[in-house]
């Protein structure tokens, strides 16, 4: 969720047949209004999507919770509540910091905002400037010849 700034729903309803692993590549079907499309996948990313798959190799979706059946955007939100308390963070967790944290993430790489509006799907590139404005980053290329 968080390397492809997913939303809990866009999670649940990822199927194996978006997962083009000879191309390296996955269809993300954007929720909410978004615009869907395609990221490259990282070679840990496979790597842990072949061990999923053989997990449960008779599963139509890529996330699957032991009863075989498609984790539930509530199954996540339990998950990563116990992930928060097991880490000890001092504030309570929720589903969409992994989303808000990629782009924030993308951010900090340079990534121009219309790259970042492009990758998690925004539409409106309002909801993306939020991840650039608390960036100071985004200067570093200014030099001034005074």
């Amino acid at each position: 969720m968080f390397r492809h700034g997913l939303r809990a729903g866009e999670a649940c309803l990822l199927k194996w047949d978006a997962v083009m692993v000879e191309a390296r590549s996955i269809s993300i079907t954007r929720l909410k209004g978004s615009m869907s499309g395609v990221h490259r996948l990282q070679e840990d990313e496979l790597e842990a999507l072949a061990e999923l798959r053989s997990q449960f190799p008779d599963s139509a979706h890529v996330f699957t919770g032991e009863r075989r059946k498609a984790l539930t955007t509530g199954a996540i939100a339990k998950i990563m509540k116990r992930a928060g308390e097991l880490a000890e963070l001092p504030l309570p967790v929720h589903l969409h910091m992994l989303r808000h944290s990629c782009g924030y993430f993308l951010a900090e790489q340079g990534l121009p905002t219309r790259d970042i509006q492009e990758y998690l799907g925004h539409k409106n590139i309002q909801h993306t400037v939020r991840y650039t404005a608390a960036n100071p980053a985004r200067f570093d290329r200014i030099q001034w010849e005074c």
